[in-house]
């Protein structure tokens, strides 16, 4: 009788072994499942977060050390000036490791490994014919951006059509961004977008009109918020360089 008793419970106990063991071989399963999942996840949270400042289109390139930015402009078979107003970047001499780059239409990179870097002060460039235009000056009254923009009404019929993202120094992005024309030459009617801290703007940058482009390349250009009294309009000289851009439809 205690040999079928001892018998029984030694097959209890390998039930109960049998039991533990295969409750853990499914655990240990279930935790792997688990693991594999959110790491597909977060993978996939990894690619939406570098594409999330992208337009659907876009390829997305993270900046490494020692690229520039006319550097992979000319790798993916565009410009500089291009991609940093695409990207609202606002010194395109300035781009920081690991800062995610949009590059518009998917463009595919160029064979070969030569670099090139456009020099910042001379290019001029316009991206559409059909460019948008505004109907109404949103802009708060005294700031240089309502003085351009209605200045620029007053010459042309037309008020400028951005109206978020339009602090001064950023209307030479949206001015490509919707199309109108942006170039280093000056011409008389045309907005000059001064860059922060350039030729006396502050850090939020300046705009004005050109009201006379003289012998010298030099311009004459009309603003508010300069100076001692900001509801005075004034008569600036701005020489064309480097953070000095002209913008007209």
């Amino acid at each position: 009788m205690q040999t079928h008793l001892h018998i029984w419970k030694s097959f209890q106990k390998h039930n109960v072994a049998n039991l533990v063991m295969k409750t853990s071989v499914v655990a240990v399963l279930g935790l792997l499942a688990i693991v594999v999942t959110l790491g597909v996840n977060v993978v996939g949270a990894h690619a939406q977060t570098l594409r999330a400042g992208c337009h659907g289109g876009d390829r997305v390139y993270v900046v490494s050390s020692g690229d520039t930015l006319g550097g992979i402009a000319y790798r993916y078979g565009t410009n500089w000036s291009k991609l940093a107003a695409h990207n609202h970047i606002a010194n395109p001499n300035l781009i920081y490791r690991n800062q995610v780059i949009c590059i518009p239409g998917g463009r595919s990179a160029n064979s070969g490994g030569r670099t090139y870097t456009a020099p910042v002060s001379t290019y001029s460039a316009s991206v559409s014919s059909r460019s948008a235009v505004g109907y109404g000056n949103i802009f708060s009254y005294p700031a240089c951006t309502w003085w351009a923009n209605q200045r620029y009404y007053q010459l042309h019929g037309v008020f400028v059509p951005w109206r978020t993202q339009s602090m001064a120094w950023q209307w030479t992005a949206r001015a490509y961004q919707f199309g109108w024309q942006v170039s280093t030459r000056p011409s008389a009617g045309s907005i000059v977008d001064m860059q922060p801290w350039v030729q006396g703007a502050y850090g939020g940058g300046h705009v004005a009109v050109v009201e006379r482009v003289l012998g010298n390349g030099t311009v004459i250009a009309s603003s508010m918020s300069w100076g001692a009294n900001p509801y005075a309009v004034v008569y600036i000289q701005v020489r064309p360089g480097s953070g000095i851009t002209f913008i007209r439809q």
